[in-house]
């Protein structure tokens, strides 16, 4: 890839989240390290495929609009990727709206995709990139 695309992955802390909640039995013997280390292979996969790649974990909503505003003003993004531990959570669903806004106000060029999970990342972004 000559011109790298930049993408930038929002998702949640995962040593916040407590997989033991109802809200997390969609992903059975999940656990932070397993986010973790889901989310830094897809890194690796997507920084080995040529892109410029951002991690972005936020809280539940204390700071998370302010964060993720700030990493849209210092860079312009291609990809804006919103992590399915926001999106698919119901306990979540007022900050994903809340960050979808500020992306949409901070970066409405950037295309913007979803996965289902920390293991199909690269998937979302090459459907848009």
């Amino acid at each position: 890839m000559t011109d790298k695309k930049s993408v930038l992955v929002i998702g949640v802390q995962p040593t916040l989240m407590d997989f033991s909640h109802p809200d997390y039995a969609a992903y059975p013997g999940m656990n932070a390290t397993k986010v973790l280390a889901g989310l830094k292979a897809s890194e690796n996969s997507l920084t080995d495929r040529g892109y410029d790649v951002q991690m972005c974990l936020t809280d539940f909503g204390e700071t998370a609009e302010s964060v993720v505003r700030g990493r849209l003003e210092q860079k312009r993004f291609d990809c804006i990727v919103i992590g399915a531990g926001i999106r698919t959570i119901a306990g979540s669903f007022l900050l994903f709206e809340k960050l979808i806004n500020v992306v949409h106000a901070h970066a409405p060029q950037a295309k913007l995709c979803f996965n289902t999970g920390p293991t199909d990342t690269v998937e979302a972004v090459q459907r848009w990139l």
